[in-house]
């Protein structure tokens, strides 16, 4: 599409009364239409036109979320995705399979009502994902299990091979999963054909902090929500920020190597 396209141009006159138009307009961004119509209005007829155009790199934050604990970190992971140029970071929320009788059971606050749910064959619209969940018994909750069972039909077309993505995650407590949930989310990625971007430890000094709780790992970013009541801290989010920047970084080499 027309709007996935940052147009650089520039564009070179025998006339030197044209300069100033050559400079008002270099390095700026148009649209197809905008480029002809100003071709058509300038009044010059120029030597040649240069057009560099580069697609818009799309990556989707998928996540599941009971107590908001992982929504937080995605929305954090989203911000990083977007802190780099070039880059579209959209977030999504797989669909709920508790029944709404057990959820007030629960207690479960209210979906996020600004993030839509993704269906299996929007994914095929991205270029690279970040997935997060909770843990459950050291495995991703059933929710992000049942949307990853309901991509089959991609997974016969092999439609997600080749792209990139990240996970992060919220457990209980350190002995709740914080690497075996990642461990085991891996073969959703692997059975795809997806490329897995481990963190490792490109967070720096953070990776190593000592004097403070903090989720995460080599695997990702992650959390713990103990009994519900602890919210991610300043140190999580920095991490899940840098996640989703280095995420959309790879992404976007990669795809720029391949277009």
């Amino acid at each position: 599409m027309l709007n996935d396209f940052g147009i650089s141009w520039g564009i070179y006159y025998e006339d030197n009364d044209a300069d100033d138009i050559f400079t008002a307009f270099k390095g700026e961004s148009f649209s197809f239409h905008q480029i002809l119509s100003i071709d058509c209005n300038i009044g010059f007829t120029p030597t040649f036109i240069t057009i560099a155009a580069m697609a818009t790199t799309k990556v989707y934050v998928v996540y599941y979320s009971l107590y908001r604990h992982v929504e937080i970190m995605a929305r954090e992971v989203q911000r990083g995705a977007n802190s780099v140029q070039g880059v579209e970071a959209t977030i999504w929320q797989v669909p709920e399979t508790l029944s709404d009788v057990i959820l007030q059971k629960m207690k479960v606050p209210a979906k996020a009502a600004d993030v839509p749910e993704i269906r299996p064959e929007q994914l095929l619209d991205a270029d690279g994902f970040l997935f997060g969940f909770p843990s459950r018994f050291g495995v991703m909750a059933a929710q992000s299990k049942a949307f990853f069972d309901a991509t089959s039909e991609l997974w016969k077309r092999q439609a997600l091979a080749g792209k990139p993505a990240g996970i992060f995650w919220s457990t209980g407590f350190h002995g709740g999963g914080q690497e075996l949930t990642a461990l085991t989310a891996i073969t959703q990625l692997a059975h795809h054909g997806m490329i897995y971007v481990p963190l490792g430890y490109t967070f720096g000094s953070g990776m190593f902090e000592m004097s403070e709780v903090k989720g995460g790992s080599a695997y990702g970013a992650g959390t713990y929500a103990a009994d519900g009541s602890r919210e991610p801290t300043e140190l999580e989010l920095q991490q899940a920020f840098h996640q989703g920047k280095y995420v959309a970084e790879i992404t976007k080499k990669l795809k720029n190597k391949t277009t």
